[in-house]
């Protein structure tokens, strides 16, 4: 399935990047594209370690850390102690990568898209709120907030404008073109697309959103409709202006609405959107770090420490822009909302924070539903829950070829 090809290739990135590390230094070249080539090594070999960490790690068992001293051993190399030593190799690489590194407004335009300083003090921030590291969280949060030259796009729906790929509110996206036969980068827009796409491209209809996300937004907040298309919204596809309907084919009455720009062209085959409808990649890249969401692992952490309403300034600056009133004394529940309807259908690791937060357990045991669905017997459409275990289903299994290629060295997961 999906995830049996994630662990090999990000350790396949961690090779590349640990080919670079050996070899660049000898290198007679430019020394300022010198060290910015090994800070980008270094920050993707952190990266790729942090969601390694995150999908297979924890106080049981890490994942292997495979280095320049160690990479050409011929026995496999066996799993770090624990997720504690990860996170020490982790903090390591970026926090090299982040001194080697210039930030984003240095680079020339065609550089664009590689890595910079102020993405690798994100990625550490992140890892120290996973991590329960509270202080050094905020610190590196407010390095960004205060040094990162980075900000928040004045609407919502501006961040998923293509002409915003690199605008204020950027951090770490996947670069993404319709250019050429397939274009290249994230599908994830054609992915969420209602399937066949009402005959004029070829959606997938995956990863829909659910009435229970839908009603979790306040009334009022600007970022519902910008994330969710139900039945009788307006929109534009193709050029035209169109009344939201599900194809006959669709499970879910729904779909997410942050990635249709590309979409709203005219005739925007081959120039917004690639021309293979079977690799749907767009001229809009799709965010893996923003700057609301730095704000928002500022205000968590912040919260952790020095209870309720310390993250008020941060998440209030996240709700002005959703044309919400502003609120004083929020609490852990009112942050984990706030990060729910701001990162919804994102790549922000919504599993993860259930997980971290110890609330998975219960919410995937609770059914899900459509906006207005009926089945076949005129009952609301409703999809069951899941069990989750959590002491076996907080990390993902090991794939059993990565097992069986190491003789064993590399073991399973418990429970798994």
């Amino acid at each position: 399935g999906y995830t049996e090809s994630q662990w090999q290739m990000r350790y396949a990135i961690i090779k590349q990047a640990n080919d670079i590390l050996r070899y660049v230094p000898s290198i007679s070249m430019d020394e300022a594209l010198k060290k910015r080539i090994l800070g980008e090594a270094n920050f993707n070999a952190g990266y790729m370690y942090f969601q390694l960490a995150a999908n297979y790690a924890d106080e049981r068992a890490g994942v292997p850390i495979v280095t320049v001293e160690n990479m050409d051993n011929e026995k496999a190399t066996p799993r770090a102690t624990n997720i504690e030593e990860n996170y020490r190799h982790i903090e390591k690489l970026l926090k090299e990568a982040a001194d080697q590194l210039p930030f984003f407004n240095e680079l020339e335009e065609a550089d664009y898209g590689r890595a910079h300083k102020v993405a690798a003090w994100a990625v550490l921030s992140k890892m120290y709120l996973y991590k329960k590291d509270y202080k050094n969280a905020i610190i590196y949060a407010d390095m960004i907030i205060n040094q990162g030259k980075r900000g928040l796009e004045p609407t919502f729906t501006d961040v998923f404008k293509a002409t915003n790929n690199w605008g204020p509110e950027y951090i770490w996206s996947v670069t993404s073109t319709a250019a050429g036969t397939d274009g290249w980068g994230s599908i994830l827009p054609g992915v969420m697309l209602t399937n066949g796409a009402w005959g004029l491209y070829n959606g997938w209809g995956y990863y829909m959103p659910t009435k229970e996300l839908y009603d979790s937004y306040e009334a009022g907040d600007a970022r519902r409709e910008a994330t969710i298309l139900k039945p009788g919204d307006k929109f534009t596809f193709f050029g035209s202006e169109r009344i939201f309907t599900p194809a006959s084919s669709a499970t879910c009455d729904m779909q997410f609405n942050k990635y249709m720009e590309p979409f709203s062209h005219v005739n925007p085959v081959g120039k917004h959107v690639s021309p293979n409808g079977n690799h749907m990649a767009t001229d809009l890249n799709v965010p893996l770090i923003r700057f609301a969401e730095i704000l928002l692992i500022k205000a968590e952490a912040s919260i952790m420490l020095n209870g309720t309403g310390a993250g008020d300034k941060e998440l209030n600056m996240i709700r002005k822009r959703a044309k919400l009133i502003e609120k004083t004394g929020m609490t852990l529940a009112d942050l984990k909302r706030e990060r729910r309807n701001e990162l919804a259908g994102e790549f922000a690791d919504r599993h993860r924070d259930l997980v971290r937060w110890g609330d998975a357990q219960d919410t995937y045991a609770k059914p899900l539903h459509t906006y207005a669905m009926k089945n076949g017997s005129g009952m609301p459409v409703e999809f069951a829950g899941r069990k989750f275990d959590p002491k076996i289903h907080h990390v993902w299994a090991v794939p059993r070829r990565e097992v069986d290629n190491s003789a064993g060295l590399i073991k399973q997961n418990q429970g798994w």
